[in-house]
């Protein structure tokens, strides 16, 4: 019977024209995890892609689980992209999640855990250890341990405690020894957040690190005196964390409202996992299943060999003693388009010409600069900004405090729904605003996601207004880990679209057009729609035509069903989405001339770059908006256009290098599935990750993205040779 359902599900899914997002997802964490199989990479490197892996799953259970429980708690109907409805799809995404569950963990077992001991470190319990390192475990949880710790008893006299999301649980069943009928009892030992979740002990050339639940088990008797203890559990559950409209997309917002009070009353988010150890009491995960109302698939089982959360192998990564045994990335370079970075005045040379800054491969510090020199420059009479993540003791907001200091009219946009970022904003807005600023926190019921800048100068008898457009964030720490992009200019005409759309974010104006930017929630999706309807019809007039972007994520159906119809008309579409992709490429008479990419490797990927061919007069656009749902109706998004030629060749390359890729690249088929793309035979490594530290003006060039057009220059180029022989 499970065999004919599982069948029925897949049928339906392979006859959609679009890839669930959810299950898309999945695949996505999949290739996360192939990277730390790489044979290549070191065991440190290997544990930082599992802590990743494992992270990223935390936060998919807390939102994209949460939304679909939202569905099923409150009756509310949907159907998901793969043409299933909400009870069909909830039992083929756990199915899928438990599958990957098991991979993370065997992958774990079987090929890192018994490595550890060659690379100078062991993963250990109490009983392993030496007689004098168990001492010094007794000490330490009697002195350390025991303290923080607070079971908490659940019976006919006991309200149900209020156990935390993510934290490692221990469930003690126990036995009054003098009652005479079965007369069980629960009581939970959570483990606080504040204690290390590794025990370490030097053992000459090896670190042992014994995790802190190994150290509780040993020693949890001494929390539950004269009873018998029938069974130790160890635990740890994920809640629903799913509060947002732009999460719920098609969830009216009085629903999401009732929703939200709903949740506000039972304090917390309903339980939507259980990973547990095996050998777990059937009369508590029972009690715990009524409780929670979740079902056998929404629990996950943990092997006793492996470990619950592996989050925490970031303690062993970051160890001092395993600092050199991580590879470190080269220095950033220069920016191509500004070789004298830091040498010269900023504003003088903003006034000659465009900067271009790709990030990690260029230093975030150009913008630092512009934004401590406004501060403190007496020409400079108005700093705004919108500010989506900062680094922990931010120089952005340093620079902001001085310039008020300064006496400088500064208008910050803080986005305080900034996800797991909200306390972070909401405290440096708040020391902004103590000091002076005008700072607004978020627009009405839109997420303000996009990055800009502007500094207000007088320079000698006039204006000049300094931009900043990006796809990151001003986050000093992020940008040594995402690739991003970043336009530093004094163009008039983009000056303008900034001023404008500042007016929108921090008054009561609609401007009726901007010259180069592209904004939403106003008119993104039907621009970018009219770019790929343009393309198809030079594809029918049989002239030169073409469509490549690079995103993190495409969802947007309408979007999806556009670049389905240039495909069909014979535009080339070549597509580097990272995350999430709905679209299926290939699919024959629908998306034959469509390639999806996705690039996963050391740098996250983060840019995103719009790139049209339109018969030679390219249009090419960079922002912060992906082609979601979200990007185009809930958020404050933009994409500016980059006219600069030289600029834009720049941006076309690293569009070509993206396709160029066969190290960190995976190729998507029809079905949803990725492929690792590897050097063919006689074909040499290009890792982009080390390439873009060592692009220059010459590569640049030469670069050309329309295949036809790279033929007729390499026969130009042989031509030429011919005529020199001769």
């Amino acid at each position: 019977m499970e065999l004919i359902q599982k069948n029925r599900f897949e049928g339906k899914i392979d006859s959609s024209d679009l890839i669930s997002r959810d299950l898309s997802w999945l695949k996505f964490n999949d290739r996360v995890l192939d990277q730390s199989k790489k044979e290549s990479r070191s065991i440190f490197e290997k544990l930082k892609f599992m802590a990743i892996t494992a992270s990223n799953l935390d936060e998919f259970f807390m939102i994209r689980v949460g939304s679909l429980y939202n569905y099923l708690d409150y009756d509310k109907e949907r159907i998901d992209y793969s043409g299933l409805r909400e009870e069909p799809f909830k039992a083929k995404l756990m199915e899928d999640s438990q599958e990957f569950h098991k991979k993370q963990h065997s992958h774990f077992m079987g090929e890192i855990l018994p490595k550890t001991k060659a690379e100078g470190f062991i993963l250990s319990n109490v009983k392993n250890l030496k007689i004098e390192e168990q001492e010094y475990i007794k000490e330490y949880f009697h002195k350390a341990v025991y303290p923080m710790l607070t079971p908490m008893v659940f019976d006919g006299y006991h309200t149900f405690p209020i156990l935390m999301n993510k934290l490692l649980i221990f469930g003690v069943v126990t036995i009054n020894p003098g009652d005479k009928k079965d007369n069980r009892k629960l009581s939970f030992v959570q483990i606080p957040s504040n204690i290390p979740r590794f025990f370490e002990i030097e053992r000459g050339d090896s670190v042992i690190f014994v995790p802190i639940e190994e150290v509780i088990r040993e020693h949890i008797v001494s929390l539950f005196r004269n009873v018998i203890i029938e069974s130790i559990n160890l635990f740890r559950i994920t809640r629903n964390g799913d509060f947002t409209l732009e999460e719920s997309e098609d969830m009216d917002s009085n629903f999401l409202e009732e929703v939200k009070r709903k949740l506000n009353e039972r304090k917390t988010g309903r339980v939507v996992r259980i990973e547990i150890e095996e050998g777990y009491s059937r009369w508590m995960i029972n009690l715990l299943k009524d409780r929670w109302n979740i079902m056998d698939d929404g629990i996950f089982m943990v092997d006793r060999r492996s470990m619950l959360d592996f989050t925490s192998f970031w303690q062993i990564i970051g160890h001092k003693r395993f600092k050199d045994k991580i590879p470190q990335m080269p220095y950033p370079v220069p920016p191509v388009s500004y070789p004298e970075a830091g040498s010269q005045d900023i504003f003088q040379v903003l006034k000659q010409k465009d900067v271009l800054l790709h990030h990690p491969y260029n230093s975030i510090s150009p913008i630092l600069n512009l934004l401590e020199k406004a501060a403190e420059d007496p020409n400079v009479m108005a700093i705004k900004m919108t500010i989506y993540r900062l680094a922990k003791h931010s120089s952005v907001t340093h620079a902001l405090l001085k310039a008020v200091e300064n006496g400088k009219h500064v208008s910050v946009l803080f986005e305080v729904k900034a996800r797991f970022d909200e306390e972070n904003n909401i405290q440096e807005a708040k020391k902004l605003q103590k000091a002076g600023c005008f700072v607004i926190y978020g627009v009405s019921n839109f997420k303000t996601h996009t990055k800009l800048l502007l500094v207000v100068r007088k320079d000698e008898n006039k204006v000049t207004r300094y931009v900043h457009l990006g796809s990151g964030n001003y986050n000093e720490d992020t940008s040594r880990l995402y690739t991003d992009l970043g336009l530093l200019t004094t163009n008039e005409v983009l000056a303008n679209d900034v001023s404008e759309f500042f007016n929108v974010i921090t008054g009561h104006s609609m401007p009726s057009t901007y010259k180069n930017l592209i904004t939403a929630p106003m008119g993104m999706r039907s621009q970018l729609i009219k770019f790929i309807e343009d393309e198809a019809e030079h594809a029918r007039k049989g002239l030169p035509c073409g469509i490549f972007i690079k995103v993190n994520s495409l969802e947007d159906s309408e979007i999806i069903y556009a670049l389905y119809r240039a495909s069909q008309s014979g535009v080339p579409i070549k597509l580097i989405v990272r995350g999430i992709c709905c679209l299926r490429p290939g699919r024959k008479g629908l998306s034959d001339n469509i390639e999806v990419y996705s690039i996963v490797g050391d740098f996250l990927e983060h840019s995103r770059i719009y790139h049209f061919h339109n018969n030679g007069d390219t249009r090419t656009y960079v922002g912060s908006a992906d082609m979601m749902v979200r990007s185009f109706e809930k958020r404050l998004e933009s994409l500016f256009r980059v006219q600069d030629e030289n600029l834009e060749k720049q941006l076309m390359n690293i569009l070509a290098y993206n396709l160029k890729d066969n190290i960190n690249s995976y190729r998507m088929l029809e079905d949803g599935t990725y492929v690792a793309k590897e050097p063919k035979e006689g074909e040499e490594e290009f890792n982009i990750h080390h390439e873009f530290f060592h692009v220059t003006q010459e590569i640049i060039d030469k670069v050309q993205l329309i295949e036809s057009e790279v033929k007729s220059i390499e026969e130009a180029e042989e031509t030429e040779e011919t005529k020199k022989a001769h």
